[in-house]
C-alpha cells in the first residue's frame, strides 16, 4: 500500500525529510536549553547524565520519527493524526532516554523539573512546526502549487460528487485531472474534465502527466474493470484507491483511508504509515544499530581481508529498488574481482565462478558479505526482515514473467526473509526458482505480523545464513 510522497518529493532525493529531521533535532536541543535556563541559573553546569539524555534523545528523534511516518505528506489527512503521532513519538523517545539514564545509574543527578519542562517545551516546538507546515501547505494547495493530480476511473453521479468536492476543497492538495470511462455519455458525469475513452489512453495520461493517484469510482459489480486497471498499472508505483458506498465496506479486507470526506479502500498502496508496522520500524533501527556496534570488529577484519584479496574497493555497491520503487544503493563486502559487464547485463554468480575470490567464496557461503546492509537498515532503505531486493536488470526480466513480482516492492526489502529461511537463496537460474521465491515473499506480505519477523530472525540465527545455493 503506497503512501503519498512527502511534500516536494522527487525521485532520488530526500531533502525535505532531511531538512525536517534537522529542524526536529534543533527543536529538541532548543527545548533542553530553554528548560535548563528555566530551571538553573548556571547555563554551563550540565551534568554527565543531562548531556547523555540530551544526546540520546536528539539522536533517537532523528531515527524514530521517520519510522512513524511523521515526515510523510499530510495531504488529505487530519492534523489531529499528525499531532498525535508527533506526541507519541516524542514521548516514546523521552521514555527510552530515561530508561537509558536509569540503567546507567545516573538518574540521581537529573532534575525532574528540568525533564518535565523539556518534555513539554520540545513537544510544543515539534507540534508547532508541523502545524505551521500544514497551514503553509494548505495555502500553497489553494493556489494550485504542489497539488497532486488525480485520474478518476468511472463516470457516474458519485464521481461527479467527488470532482465537485475536490474543487471546493482545494486545500486538500488533490486536483482532478481526467476521467476514464468507455461510455459515450461519460462527459455527462465528468464535470468538464477531459474524458479518456481507453485504458491505453489512461496509461499514457498517467505516465506523461506524472499522475500518482488513480481513484476507482465504480459499482462493485464491475470487478473486471477493477482487475483491468490493476493489471495495467502493476509496474507503476501509483496509488490505486477504490471509493465505494459505505455499506459495502464489509466485503473487503483492505485498509480504508479518508480522502476529502469520502472513504477510499486502498487496493494497491504501501503500508509504510500503517500503525501496525511501528514495532517493526522501531525494531529495525534498534537492531541495526546494535548489530553494527557488536559486529564492528568483525567487519573491520573482513574489510582488511577483502582489501588484501584483490585490487578494488572494500564495499560493493549496486542500485536496487526499495519500498514504493524508490532506488537505493545496497552495500555488501566485495566478493569478486573487479570486472565490467555489458550495459543492461548482469551475470549471477555460479558454482566455482572464477570471478569470486577465495575470501569472497567464504563470505558468500556464510552470508557475511551481507553484513554492511545493516547500514542500509539504519538509513531506512531496508528492513531486517523482508523480501530480498534483486538487481534492477532482474526486475526488468522477471516483472512480466512472474505474477505479483513487483508487489514485493510495496514494502522495504530485507536482509533475510521468509523465502530465504525456506531454502530460496542464491542463484535463480530457472524461472521456477524465482516463482517459488516470489510465492514465499507474497505470503510474507499478506500474512505479516511482528511475531513472524521475530520467528524469521530466530530461524536465521539457528539455521545459519548459508545455504546449498550460496556461492
Amino acid at each position: 500500500m503506497q503512501s503519498v510522497k512527502p511534500l516536494g518529493f522527487h525521485p532520488g532525493t530526500r531533502a525535505p525529510a532531511f531538512l525536517f529531521a534537522l529542524l526536529d533535532a534543533c527543536f529538541v536541543l532548543a527545548g533542553a536549553a530553554i528548560a535548563y535556563v528555566f530551571r538553573f541559573d548556571d547555563f554551563t553546569a550540565w551534568s554527565d547524565a543531562t548531556l547523555l539524555l540530551v544526546a540520546f534523545n536528539t539522536a533517537m528523534t532523528v531515527l524514530l520519527f521517520p519510522t512513524l511516518g511523521i515526515y510523510q505528506s499530510w495531504r488529505g489527512r487530519s492534523p489531529l493524526e499528525m499531532v498525535s503521532l508527533v506526541t507519541i513519538g516524542w514521548v516514546a523517545v523521552f521514555v527510552l532516554g530515561l530508561v537509558l539514564v536509569f540503567t546507567t545509574h545516573q538518574a540521581r543527578t537529573l532534575s525532574r523539573l528540568w525533564c518535565g519542562t523539556w518534555l513539554v517545551t520540545s513537544l510544543v516546538l515539534l507540534v508547532g512546526l508541523r502545524l505551521a507546515k500544514y497551514q503553509l501547505s494548505k495555502q500553497l494547495w489553494r493556489r494550485g502549487i504542489n497539488v497532486q493530480p488525480v485520474a478518476i476511473v468511472g463516470a457516474n453521479p458519485l464521481s461527479l460528487t467527488l470532482i465537485d468536492r475536490l474543487r471546493k476543497n482545494a486545500q486538500s492538495g488533490f486536483s482532478p485531472e481526467c476521467v476514464f470511462d468507455e461510455d459515450p455519455l461519460a462527459s455527462t458525469y465528468a464535470g468538464g474534465l477531459p474524458v479518456v475513452a481507453s485504458l491505453e489512453g489512461l496509461a499514457d495520461a498517467v505516465r506523461t502527466r506524472g499522475i500518482k493517484e488513480i481513484w476507482l469510482v465504480l459499482p462493485l459489480r464491475e470487478e473486471a474493470r477493477v482487475h483491468a486497471v490493476l493489471n495495467a498499472f502493476r509496474h507503476d508505483f501509483v496509488n490505486v484507491r477504490f471509493i465505494p458506498n459505505v455499506r459495502d465496506f464489509s466485503l473487503f479486507n483492505h485498509s480504508v483511508s479518508e480522502v476529502v470526506g469520502l472513504s477510499a479502500i486502498n487496493l494497491l498502496a504501501s503500508p509504510s504509515a500503517d500503525p501496525r508496522f511501528v514495532p517493526k520500524q522501531i525494531f529495525d533501527r534498534t537492531f541495526a544499530a546494535l548489530a553494527l556496534l557488536c559486529l564492528l570488529p568483525l567487519m573491520l577484519v573482513i574489510g582488511i581481508l577483502v582489501k588484501l584479496s584483490s585490487p578494488g574497493p572494500v564495499f560493493f555497491r549496486q542500485w536496487r529498488k526499495g519500498a514504493n520503487g524508490n532506488e537505493f544503493q545496497i552495500y555488501k563486502f566485495r566478493t569478486m574481482v573487479v570486472h565490467s559487464e555489458d550495459a543492461g547485463q548482469l551475470t549471477q554468480a555460479k558454482r566455482r565462478d572464477p570471478r569470486v575470490t577465495p575470501i569472497g567464496a567464504l563470505l558468500r557461503k556464510t552470508s557475511l558479505d551481507e553484513l554492511p546492509q545493516f547500514i542500509n537498515v539504519l538509513k531506512g532503505d531496508m528492513s531486517v526482515v523482508g523480501p530480498r531486493p534483486h538487481a534492477l536488470q532482474h526486475d526488468e526480466l522477471y516483472k512480466d514473467l512472474v505474477h505479483g513480482y513487483m508487489f514485493r516492492y510495496r514494502i522495504k526489502p530485507g536482509i533475510t526473509g521468509w523465502a530465504q529461511i525456506n531454502g530460496y537463496r542464491g542463484e535463480t537460474d530457472k524461472i521456477e526458482k524465482m516463482q517459488g521465491r516470489i510465492a514465499f515473499d507474497l505470503y510474507y506480505i499478506e500474512n505479516w505480523t511482528f511475531g513472524l519477523d521475530l520467528k524469521i530472525v530466530l530461524k536465521t540465527f539457528i539455521h545459519g545464513f548459508g545455504g546449498a545455493h550460496a556461492y
